[in-house]
């Protein structure tokens, strides 16, 4: 999804109903914009501005939402693979090419979700291969104490929540804002704008005003959808959680 594309879209339809209600109110007589026919105007738009704010809340809340989602998951990878290289270490030195394998996948998985160029999409699917040698290679340890055994277990159970977390970030990378709902939104918006066109004077301070009300909106529906993809764009997810795990694996 094009989001600069989507919101200037947005935008030219807000100018062209600004445009639109500024050619209808030179069209109609005098009499079709009364101090009555004002009022009545205004308290109808009052009923749409209300529904529309709803709106907007619920698509920013949704947004939101899954954007402080992901982030959490991707805070919860970094702390799990430092965990997982600690447990490592502690088993003793016969895990070193473990850890070595175990270092070479997460470096492969930063490099796939945060691939560095603006215009290289991010590939959330997880390397299965990659994670199955990984667990093969924790399962063929043989551990000769209790501590040891204690170990490989939850080195073995961190590695799996490690691969679900990555499996759920595939699975949530799907689009969180309904379709049907943004439309409703910038329909309602467009019969706003057009209404405050038509009882707005004719004068370049009122165009001024409604100009930017209408780029402010389409700013506002921007910043949604940037929102909506957490691991592409503007507003994504730093990589410096992972970053900071990797310098942390070098050591």
């Amino acid at each position: 999804m094009n989001t600069t594309l989507n919101a200037a879209m947005v935008f030219a339809c807000l100018f062209g109903a600004v445009s639109l209600g500024r050619w209808i109110r030179r069209q109609l007589p005098d009499r079709h914009l009364n101090a009555d026919t004002k009022d009545t105007v205004k308290l109808a738009m009052g009923l749409v501005t209300t529904m529309s704010a709803l709106l907007l809340g619920l698509l920013v809340s949704s947004a939101k939402g899954s954007y402080d989602t992901a982030r959490s998951e991707v805070i919860q990878m970094a702390a799990k693979t430092v965990f997982v290289n600690r447990v490592l270490a502690l088993y003793g030195p016969e895990t070193a090419e473990v850890q070595n394998q175990f270092r070479a996948s997460v470096e492969e998985a930063v490099r796939r979700v945060w691939p560095g160029g603006q215009h290289l999409p991010s590939d959330l699917s997880p390397n299965t291969g990659a994670g199955d040698r990984m667990y093969v290679a924790i399962q063929n340890l043989s551990p000769q104490n209790d501590l040891q055994r204690s170990l490989k277990v939850q080195a073995a159970s961190l590695v799996v929540e490690l691969a679900q977390l990555r499996t759920l970030l595939l699975a949530q990378s799907v689009s969180s804002i309904s379709k049907p709902l943004l439309i409703m939104v910038v329909f309602w918006l467009v019969v706003i704008f057009l209404s405050f066109s038509l009882l707005a004077p004719s004068n370049v301070i009122s165009m001024v005003a409604l100009v930017s009300s209408a780029l402010s909106v389409s700013g506002a529906i921007f910043l949604i959808l940037e929102l909506d993809r957490p691991f592409g764009g503007l507003i994504q997810i730093s990589s410096e959680p992972m970053l900071n795990v990797l310098n942390q694996l070098a050591k």
